[in-house]
């Protein structure tokens, strides 16, 4: 029974050895304990051709598009033109009913006829007081003399020597009364002028050469205008000869965009056909849109995306192919249109490059204890930095890059890489959160598709 005993002892005893050296050994070999290697997509640093571009999409408009409101109120009852029709400058488009205003202008005659004849009759007076002058001066040049030989009495000389002043009082009053009769008159001119005028104004002219691209008024409909502001909007007179693609661009893009920049313009109209056009930046806003001068403005938008309004003329002979003439396709693009472009900002060729998604950033943090009061400083202050993975060997090392300009695929690198190494490009979120310096990584396979 003892016998028997021991030697179940050393049949554990035998086991549990194996078992030591066996997990020893695999220890050894890496068949256990070895940390796992990611999986991860590899691409070589190599020359490429890079043209960065801003994105951006907006609406197609002409160039010049004229606002046509009415300065006066009434009824259209004339409307001579359609939406589409070419028009001339000086061509009629639309009247107004006159009637009322027709009335003002008699009226205003009648004003001016009425000041006219006022001022003729202050001319008369003017001649009876010059006359009456003219009497009392002589009385009282008479009276003067015989009042130094003491022919006239005190009393007599100053009846005479009044009413001579008086005449005088009188023709300076009946010039006033001229002068002022003359103003009435240029006033009443005046009016007659403003009167015409507004007579005027109930027939509405094309004011330059153009297409009507918009006309929101009816034979018979009212309209409202003022002289103070805009009243309702007829309609529009366009120049489609020369259009353009007004976008907004984000505040981080628009000051890589310039005057002049080339432009690869989208319109969805000809999105079937994989057309593009050719564009030029013509403009550039100073002013964020919607931007307000006053503080309170600017704080209840500053969550708002800040933009610029860039306008982009669509250069002519990019679609000289799609006009027709003889079936009266004369302008291929119309007001309003959607349409997306990518403005070229800078180019470069042969450059050192990698693939965008290779380059992510990483903050500059100093080895602190955790106990240390200055930990969280350092760490808030700390400035990131731009780095990549390089792989060797199936360890990954990070290294700081400078980068420059970049498209959808790949960055510019200007220093911290040679051409040949190999980076880490893929997946996303293990290259911009998850790899340290020092991790193992493997090449991902690619599952086929069934």
């Amino acid at each position: 029974m003892k016998r028997s005993s021991n030697r179940i002892w050393w049949i554990l005893g035998i086991i549990v050895v194996l078992l030591l050296g066996g997990l020893f050994i695999a220890k050894s070999a890496g068949w256990i304990g070895k940390e796992k290697a990611e999986e991860a997509t590899f691409s070589v640093v190599k020359a490429a051709d890079i043209v960065e571009r801003v994105s951006a999409s907006g609406k197609v408009q002409p160039e010049v598009e004229v606002k046509i409101s009415p300065d006066v109120s009434g009824e259209i009852i004339e409307l001579k033109i359609h939406e589409g029709d070419s028009v001339v400058k000086g061509q009629l488009l639309l009247r107004i009913r006159p009637d009322n205003y027709e009335s003002l202008v008699a009226r205003a005659k009648a004003a001016l006829n009425q000041s006219k004849a006022s001022y003729e009759q202050t001319k008369s007076a003017l001649g009876q007081v010059d006359a009456q002058l003219i009497r009392a001066q002589a009385d009282y040049n008479r009276n003067k003399k015989l009042y130094a030989d003491k022919v006239i009495s005190d009393a007599d000389f100053e009846t005479v020597e009044a009413n001579y002043k008086v005449a005088r009082q009188n023709v300076e009053s009946a010039q006033a009364n001229i002068e002022a009769a003359r103003f009435a008159v240029e006033s009443a001119d005046a009016g007659l002028r403003d009167a015409n005028e507004t007579l005027r104004k109930t027939t509405i002219y094309a004011p330059s050469n153009g297409i009507i691209s918009k006309l929101d008024v009816e034979l018979g409909e009212r309209v409202v205008g003022t002289s103070q502001m805009a009243g309702t909007e007829m309609l529009r007179i366009a120049n489609l000869n020369n259009m353009e693609v007004r976008v907004n661009v984000n505040e981080n893009d628009i000051v890589r965009v310039n005057v002049g920049d080339s432009v690869i313009i989208d319109v969805d109209a000809y999105s079937y056909s994989g057309r593009k056009f050719k564009g030029l930046v013509t403009s550039i806003a100073n002013t964020a849109n919607g931007s307000g001068s006053s503080l309170s403005a600017a704080a209840t938008s500053t969550d708002a995306v800040t933009e610029f309004e860039v306008k982009i003329r669509i250069l002519p002979e990019s679609y000289l192919d799609l006009v027709d003439r003889k079936n009266k396709r004369s302008f291929p693009f119309r007001p309003g249109m959607t349409a997306s472009v990518e403005v070229v900002t800078d180019r470069k060729n042969g450059v050192l490059s990698v693939p965008i998604a290779a380059v992510t950033t990483r903050s500059e943090e100093k080895e602190t204890a955790a106990t240390d009061p200055q930990s969280q400083k350092n760490r808030s202050e700390a400035r990131p930095q731009e780095v990549v993975f390089i792989h060797k060997n199936g360890v990954v090392q990070m290294r700081p890059v400078k980068t420059g300009i970049s498209d959808f695929e790949n960055i510019e690198i200007l220093s911290g890489l040679k051409a040949g190494e190999e980076v880490v490009s893929g997946p996303f979120t293990l290259v911009s959160k998850t790899l340290k310096a020092g991790d193992k990584v493997m090449k991902k396979v690619e599952k086929e598709k069934k």
